[in-house]
């Protein structure tokens, strides 16, 4: 597997971390990427709560959910530009700290569109904390020790959207929504103002290069609409609507001259030359895909547990934990792993497709362990994806261009998370609509139950809304089935995506991810 080696400091520098402060400084870089990815999911559940307690209707409350998730696209791929000017260690302290701030400014906002400008300028501070703390993590540990930080940081990445949900649910039920936001204040700011006392010595000099401000308005632009086309189209009944229609052709348009503007700027705000590299793009592409499958079941599940199966928001995020549970235990062998890593990615991504394929024969009569051993065993295979891919992606590009390469990869990520999330909840809807108009038109046709059920002193409504309650929930047990099957096609593509990189042959040099 593509190993990683620690950044050499210059001559005078004081020296490298080791021992425990070493771990103390990776925890606190795992612990910035786990609450920026914690948010895009956290919120969810608090939203009618967020709603009420505000005095707005629910559907209004979901930009609290849409406004940190433009915030965070914004900034992710400029984390590149950033580092370059300003230093990958001061962007990453003062990211980390700005983000409790508005964390506490969002606890306690008393209007929506307090919370919803909070919520914008807490993505945008999040946005670089996901690249960052990765690179960051290379740049301190020594090559023998590279993959278990390598491996720790994965785990934040693929756990957090699983906690956010639980956390939430937990948070909004036994105490105030407040609390989604005010969590992540004491972490972000006791974390951010430490790490610039253990990491200044890793501080590299800023370049002074001129700033590409048509890259950026063009970036703001096209990545705010498409986000709103991804957050908002399933409200507005997609292009049914003429606002997703004209902010889909904004972020067409937006994106083609985005693209066309920086790859012939000299200077440009977002790096796209890093994917010139084969290995880079098939890395990336096999992230993006297996990464939308994931986060595809990582919603479908709860969604499912709670709107058919009488789940409790707490009660299915204890179930879909266990994937985290067993991606924790497998992870350190994984990172210390000498195969060829396009072979653990393959293996790992099959995997999930092949687990998702076995949970497509689910049933309403199913157990709390019947639902969550699945998930357990997808989650051995979660390790054997993320740590290989990230080396393959960020061991294919040049040192000077491992901040952008981490912050595009990241970028695409998050996008299809977005994009997941939207697809699968639409499509989810439709067919268990689809499901229930044709089971209507099969049900009792020779009226034995209803009959059974007269015979048993039931009212002609209580009859009707019993019938109805049993072909609803069988509707959605059947979509639930149907889009695990295409979500296990999805990750069977991923797998073979990744045979498109070349075999590794070089590792990541010395100071990668700091210049």
């Amino acid at each position: 597997m593509t190993q990683v080696t620690s950044a050499t400091p210059a001559i005078g520098a004081p020296a490298p971390l080791t021992g425990g402060m070493l771990w103390v400084a990776a925890l606190m870089l795992a612990a910035a990427n786990f609450i920026a990815v914690l948010n895009m999911t956290i919120a969810n559940v608090a939203v009618p709560g967020i709603a009420g307690g505000l005095g707005a209707a629910a559907s209004q409350g979901t930009w609290v959910i849409t406004s940190y998730a433009v915030g965070e696209a914004i900034t992710v791929p400029l984390t590149g530009w950033l580092a370059a000017r300003f230093g990958s260690v001061r962007v990453f302290v003062a990211s980390m700290i700005l983000f409790g701030i508005f964390s506490i400014l969002c606890g306690i906002s008393n209007s929506l569109g307090l919370l919803v400008v909070a919520r914008v300028f807490q993505g945008l501070c999040g946005g670089p904390l996901m690249p960052l703390s990765q690179t960051l993590l290379m740049r301190i540990f020594p090559k023998e020790k590279a993959g278990a930080a390598i491996g720790l940081w994965s785990m934040t990445t693929l756990v957090a959207p699983v906690v956010g949900p639980i956390l939430g649910g937990w948070l909004v039920d036994d105490y105030t929504w407040n609390w989604v936001f005010l969590i992540n204040a004491p972490i972000a700011i006791g974390f951010g103002l430490y790490a610039w006392k253990l990491l200044k010595r890793y501080t590299d000099v800023p370049v002074r290069n001129p700033f590409d401000v048509v890259g950026l308005i063009l970036l703001v632009i096209w990545v705010a609409a498409l986000q709103l086309v991804l957050d908002e189209g399933k409200n507005l009944d997609w292009f049914a609507s003429n606002q997703i229609v004209a902010l889909s052709i904004v972020a067409v348009i937006g994106f083609a001259a985005f693209l066309i503007w920086e790859l012939h700027e000299k200077h440009p705000v977002v790096d796209l030359r890093v994917f010139r590299h084969r290995g880079f793009n098939a890395a990336v592409l096999t992230i993006t895909v297996a990464y939308a499958a994931f986060f595809g079941v990582s919603v479908l599940t709860p969604l499912w547990l709670q709107s058919f199966m009488s789940y409790t928001a707490t009660d299915a995020g204890l179930a879909t934990a266990w994937t985290g549970v067993t991606a924790l235990v497998v992870a350190p062998l994984v990172a210390s792993s000498k195969r060829d890593p396009r072979l653990l990615v393959f293996f790992g991504v099959l995997w999930m497709g092949l687990v998702t394929l076995w949970r497509t024969i689910a049933n309403t009569d199913m157990a709390f362990w019947d639902i969550a051993i699945p998930l357990a065993v997808m989650g051995f295979a979660l390790p054997f994806f993320f740590i290989p891919t990230t080396a393959i992606a960020l061991g294919s590009v040049e040192e000077r261009e491992m901040d952008s390469a981490a912050g595009l990869m990241n970028f695409l990520r998050t996008l299809a998370g977005a994009a997941a999330t939207s697809i699968v909840t639409t499509v989810w809807a439709n067919q268990t609509t689809r499901n229930h108009a044709e089971l209507v038109g099969v049900v009792d046709q020779d009226r034995s139950v209803r009959t059974m059920m007269e015979h048993g002193g039931m009212t002609p409504d209580a009859i009707n809304q019993a019938i109805d309650y049993l072909i609803t929930t069988q509707s959605g047990m059947l979509s639930t089935n149907q889009v695990m099957t295409g979500i296990a096609v999805m990750f069977i593509v991923a797998a073979s995506i990744i045979w498109l990189a070349p075999k590794p042959t070089r590792t990541i040099e010395p100071g990668a991810g700091g210049h």
